[in-house]
């Protein structure tokens, strides 16, 4: 009689905190893992290109130095940080994350704009190929957080909304922070890169 009251006293209790959601933020907080675990893997991809793609521009472009500085500095930046998932229960440490792979973009905007100015560089199936696979991985990288961001979602509603709220509260689950726009006004101009006269060739 005691093993039928306790297996009754499990099922109650298994579709007890089912029926709270439970279950639904657990599955939740996994994907939201899994997916980060994406957008950081992507981030990594893009940072492991930046020594070859700055060696590679330095090769004809040196005296570039300000602009090759900016990259590594930023990539050092994006090196220095911990990337685990206890940064997505961290909204400012998520910032810090995001503002140095902000940094990064645009280092790197700056940099493969100097290509522009040097017709060899250009030309260099090297860089060529550090350009397309950069390119490939920015890509890699926008669908890796558009994923996060649904994720994101996904998870906030349920933690959000009456009654699973009462049990996110019960277990300490809270709403993760999610990708923003840095400077919302600014999305729709194109920056404005000026690196003086051409270089004489």
């Amino acid at each position: 009689m005691r093993r039928w009251s306790r297996w009754i006293f499990f099922l109650f209790l298994s579709s007890l905190l089912s029926a709270c959601g439970y279950n639904s933020l657990q599955a939740g907080d996994e994907q939201i893992n899994a997916s980060w675990a994406e957008v950081v893997n992507q981030y990594q991809r893009r940072a492991d290109l930046v020594p070859n793609l700055v060696s590679t521009v330095k090769a004809y472009a040196a005296h570039e130095r300000q602009v090759l500085t900016q990259v590594t500095e930023a990539r050092a930046r994006v090196g220095s940080l911990q990337i685990t998932p206890e940064v997505l229960n961290d909204p400012q440490a998520f910032a810090r994350f995001q503002s140095a792979q902000g940094q990064l973009s645009g280092a790197l905007s700056r940099l493969l704009a100097i290509s522009e100015n040097y017709p060899q560089l250009k030309a260099d199936a090297s860089f060529r190929d550090l350009q397309a696979q950069l390119e490939g991985t920015e890509n890699r990288i926008t669908v890796a957080r558009n994923r996060y961001i649904k994720a994101v979602q996904d998870y906030n509603v349920i933690v959000r909304s009456f009654p699973t709220n009462m049990t996110a509260m019960a277990f300490g689950m809270k709403a993760k922070p999610s990708f923003t726009v840095e400077n919302e006004s600014a999305i729709s101009n194109a920056p404005a890169v000026d690196f003086g006269a051409p270089a004489a060739k």
